[in-house]
């Protein structure tokens, strides 16, 4: 994992706003199936090299390509497994898969909301056979579009992000496999090709898994804690299997609780399953540190020892809202992990992906890049704190 004794790091989530002109060729293959296909690699190529040097530009350590090759966070998977088969939208699926009792207590709220949101893909798509790998040819162009967005800019590390099994598995249903134990590790399986070649091209690997946390405020009733770190603990436990041979320190992993606005007060506390995300066998961890909902959980550490070697990259800045965080501000929230787990154990990042795929864009991109603007000069504010002692 990178390190530098004389500062602290700087990144971000991964998923970065598009630029129109990719917006809307992505919104035609996904919704109409009619676009071009060379003009839209040309446009993904000429855009992961321009945010590059954006992301450079405002000073972050450790980019990434803005997952513009890919249509959502986790949706983009559609086109890479195989044994998966797209359905008609149904309402009662959302209901199914995706409701939760954030948006039982908040109904009236989620009614005006989901009016404004556009989701990845045209539907839902269910596994109605076996689960491989069949994006090969994907992600090699995500991997050569990044290789020469950094060519001849000196930069050795940088980030691509893939989703993880649990999250593949949680958001698609299963008509296939006998348990859901099978069907998961079905991913796993087949998702190891994907991150053995991020990492094999000399990325790190960043895993995107919300789904692990925000699962708990599905059910209604609430599972317990007892019953919830069970389920937790499997899916950490696929992980693990997918990154069989890969090593920890070219490995991250993201939590969340979800990027979309909503109260999300049915979030479990990370109190409650700390000890088992720490079980990913990964370098780092990002956790939400910005939002209000989570901001305050920086206290957990007080109680909670980081694994000798790992990294927390707590999320210093927040895409949950459109006021651009003061560096200050920012410097503080450093320094207080800084303090419980020891500044050469703490980057900075961002809570979340600022798009959540091509069509969620959480910020406008102004704020966006003032934002992690304001990461970075936060850092530089943090790190003169932390070395002139």
């Amino acid at each position: 994992m990178p390190n530098d004794d004389s500062r602290i790091l700087t990144t971000h989530v991964g998923s970065l706003v598009r630029p129109q002109e990719i917006i809307d060729l992505m919104r035609a293959k996904e919704f109409t199936h009619e676009y071009d296909r060379e003009e839209l690699a040309g446009r993904v190529r000429s855009g992961v090299a321009e945010v590059v040097q954006r992301q450079l530009a405002e000073g972050v350590d450790i980019p990434s390509d803005g997952e513009y090759g890919k249509s959502g966070f986790s949706a983009y998977v559609n086109e890479r497994l195989a044994g998966y088969v797209p359905r008609p939208k149904d309402p009662k699926q959302g209901v199914l898969l995706n409701w939760g009792r954030d948006r039982i207590i908040f109904r009236d709220f989620y009614l005006e909301y989901d009016q404004t949101a556009e989701t990845a893909s045209g539907g839902p798509v269910v596994c109605e056979g076996p689960i491989s790998y069949i994006g090969q040819s994907n992600v090699q162009a995500d991997i050569d579009n990044f290789k020469a967005a950094l060519s001849g800019t000196g930069h050795t590390e940088a980030f691509i992000p893939a989703v993880a099994p649990g999250t593949i598995e949680l958001q698609r249903k299963n008509e296939y496999y006998p348990t859901d134990e099978a069907y998961l590790f079905a991913i796993a399986d087949a998702m190891h090709e994907e991150y053995k070649a991020i990492t094999d091209a000399g990325f790190i690997l960043q895993l995107d898994d919300p789904r692990v946390v925000t699962q708990y405020g599905m059910p209604d009733p609430a599972p317990t804690i007892e019953e919830y770190r069970r389920f937790a603990a499997l899916r950490v436990e696929a992980i693990n299997h997918a990154l069989k041979g890969i090593p920890e320190d070219r490995v991250r992993y993201h939590l969340c609780w979800g990027s979309w606005h909503g109260p999300h007060v049915t979030d479990v506390p990370l109190r409650d399953i700390v000890d088992i995300i720490l079980g990913v066998n990964a370098g780092a961890y990002c956790v939400e540190a910005a939002n209000p909902r989570h901001e305050h959980e920086w206290q957990v550490w007080e109680n909670v020892k980081l694994p000798d070697g790992k990294k927390l990259i707590p999320g210093v800045v927040a895409h949950t809202t459109n006021l651009v965080e003061h560096p200050e501000l920012i410097a503080w929230r450093i320094t207080t992990y800084a303090r419980l787990l020891g500044r050469d154990n703490v980057m900075a990042g961002s809570d979340c992906g600022f798009s959540q795929g091509a069509f969620t864009a959480r910020v406008h991109p102004s704020i966006m890049w003032a934002k992690l603007q304001a990461l970075t000069e936060g850092a530089a504010l943090a790190s003169k704190q932390l070395w002139s002692k």
